[in-house]
């Protein structure tokens, strides 16, 4: 079997920060990177994917001298929703502008509202240099509504499976994904990415309801990993002068009732507060993490191995 390794790029929610306080764990917004099968996926676009995309030109310049003769950057990016701390790094992925570079990028979408659509509305065009169309690079945007999962295979593009009776094989990597209304204005995709018998559930911008998300517990239910938000302490999210409830975030402590009920193996608290420094996010951490040794505090840069 191949690795199934986790990168954090960016663990910041909302906005990116640049302050002297928060380099600890850092000011990028969300953005992980999964090298599982032999394949790179990469979660969301944020401000994160910036990094991602300098070392992947890096080794893309150093595997040839010849450009003809070098290995192309191929990746799956999986967007969880449109909100512009999810895109702000797409345009600056510098993958994205070398024409021997295959992008396939998937999210929600339809016929009313098309996913290229909205990228290119967003962030192409009046806010950057260049239109989606001038992009370089191969590129391949899916509409996920209905679909049963997203199939990768070594040497073959993804494959959006349709089939509610289809069975992978262990040596596939295998995206299973559902909508989740929690999250305003127009919800958030949840995605499971599953290869050889382990699983790792990406939640982030999702708020929880009251006694639990039942669907959501059944669809995260045992995996090996799991990343959720928690962008509010739970003296925040209530806080009488600004409450939090209804923003479409969960606190701490609901993270942690969602490991409980998913039996998750391994809880990563994501989407931190913009507002929250190094200091807060340490207090934090001493917290949660001394109460539950298999609760973890990322950072970018932060790996882990499922």
């Amino acid at each position: 079997m191949s690795e199934f390794k986790i990168k954090f790029r960016g663990v910041r929610g909302s906005f990116p920060v640049a302050n002297k306080k928060f380099m600890q764990y850092g000011g990028n917004t969300s953005c992980v990177e999964v090298n599982v099968g032999g394949h790179l996926i990469i979660l969301d676009a944020g401000t994160g994917i910036v990094s991602t995309g300098d070392e992947l030109m890096e080794k893309y310049i150093s595997s040839a001298i010849n450009p003809q003769d070098r290995i192309p950057v191929k990746s799956t990016i999986l967007l969880s929703h449109i909100h512009q701390d999810h895109l702000l790094g797409l345009t600056f992925f510098k993958p994205m502008h070398l024409a021997s570079t295959e992008l396939e990028i998937f999210g929600a979408g339809n016929d009313v509202s098309d996913l290229s659509n909205n990228l290119s509305r967003l962030v192409f065009g009046k806010t950057f240099p260049l239109d989606l169309g001038d992009i370089a690079c191969k590129l391949d945007i899916h509409n996920l509504s209905d679909e049963c999962g997203i199939l990768l295979k070594t040497g073959e593009r993804p494959q959006i499976i349709t089939d509610p009776k289809f069975e992978p094989s262990q040596n596939d990597v295998w995206i299973t994904f559902y909508k989740s209304y929690v999250h305003p204005q127009d919800g958030v995709m949840i995605y499971k990415i599953t290869y050889g018998g382990k699983s790792v559930v990406y939640a982030t911008d999702k708020e929880c309801y009251f006694g639990g998300d039942k669907k959501f517990v059944q669809f995260a239910k045992n995996c090996d990993l799991l990343i959720h938000d928690a962008q509010y302490t739970s003296e925040d999210y209530l806080n009488p002068n600004s409450p939090k409830q209804g923003y479409g975030h969960s606190t701490y402590d609901m993270a942690i009732e969602v490991m409980k009920q998913t039996k998750a193996k391994t809880l990563v608290f994501f989407h931190y507060d913009p507002g929250y420094d190094d200091e807060k996010l340490n207090r934090i951490k001493e917290y949660y993490t001394t109460a539950y040794p298999n609760v973890k505090m990322p950072y970018e840069g932060y790996e882990i191995e499922v």
